[in-house]
């Protein structure tokens, strides 16, 4: 009881030296922070209050967390292509206060079931390293995405080279049946064009994707810009990277029955868990009349 009285105690003057701080150090309140990272969602979905505590929480860590300066400029990047709009030190102490929140967790349990401990320990450190490499799983996934379609647009290329060598107008009529990460790189690569120069926005098309073989379109896209044919070049780009889709289905068809073999056996148990029930049932009746 005692222990109860003592920890209700601390939370209490924890949260009022954190009002009072607050008031004086005039941080933004709640509700401001979260309207701020609701108008920062792209869906429409509400910021929640957890989102705004943490999001303060890091705000406040940011300014006395060291980052050198190659580091810095790596994070700016990576959450620049994963379009997250954060700074490099913000997103760090972002991931820091998530784990840090969960580690929290082991005082209590200390107190009251120290055989828990661990659970948070692992848990928040499972967090931290899920949140620290959230931006570049955002950009793999990405890339993953337009490396599927590139054999289709590589394949359309070849036929409209043929008609026409507006590479601006190829790049905006196939925009319109590309897929969604496809589709917002072209729009970026296209407005991109339409205001600067043709070379120079194919190459920071290039370096937002970051994709050897988004990087041999390019460049014959550059060639076609300074007038070779590329017809052919593209023609056995094509061939190539038709042959790395083929490569790529078989694999995921033989990682496929791994997956199903597990429900096989699932399956499998209650179909045998079925039949000694019945079993068990007829045996049962069987000896209860015997009796």
């Amino acid at each position: 009881m005692h222990s109860m009285i003592l920890i209700f105690f601390a939370l209490f003057l924890i949260a009022g030296l954190y009002l009072i701080m607050a008031e004086l150090l005039s941080v933004p309140t709640y509700k401001a922070t979260k309207a701020i990272l609701g108008m920062g969602k792209k869906t429409k979905k509400q910021a929640r209050d957890s989102d705004a505590f943490i999001m303060e929480l890091a705000v406040k860590l940011s300014k006395v967390l060291p980052m050198d300066d190659y580091k810095k400029r790596k994070l700016t990047a990576i959450l620049k292509s994963a379009e997250i709009p954060m700074t490099a030190e913000v997103y760090a102490a972002q991931a820091i206060v998530k784990a840090g929140l969960i580690f929290s967790g082991v005082i209590p349990c200390l107190l009251f079931l120290p055989i828990l401990s661990p659970v948070f320990v692992i848990i928040g450190i499972a967090v931290y390293f899920t949140e620290s490499t959230k931006a570049e799983k955002l950009i793999t996934a990405r890339r993953q995405d337009i490396e599927y379609e590139l054999p289709r647009f590589v394949s359309t290329l070849v036929q409209e080279l043929k008609a026409s060598r507006d590479v601006l107008s190829i790049l905006e009529h196939y925009q319109k049946n590309a897929g969604k990460a496809m589709k917002n790189e072209l729009a970026i690569t296209t407005s991109d064009m339409r205001t600067g120069n043709y070379e120079g926005a194919l190459a920071r098309f290039e370096a937002r994707v970051s994709s050897a073989m988004l990087s041999d379109i390019v460049r014959g896209l550059i060639g076609v810009l300074r007038g070779d044919d590329g017809v052919v070049f593209f023609q056995m780009l094509s061939h190539d990277l038709k042959q790395l889709e083929l490569q790529r289905l078989k694999r995921l068809a033989m990682e496929r029955p791994p997956k199903i073999r597990k429900f096989s056996f699932l399956l499998l148990g209650c179909m045998l868990l079925l039949y000694m029930g019945v079993m068990g049932y007829q045996i049962l009746g069987a000896m209860s009349g015997m009796f």
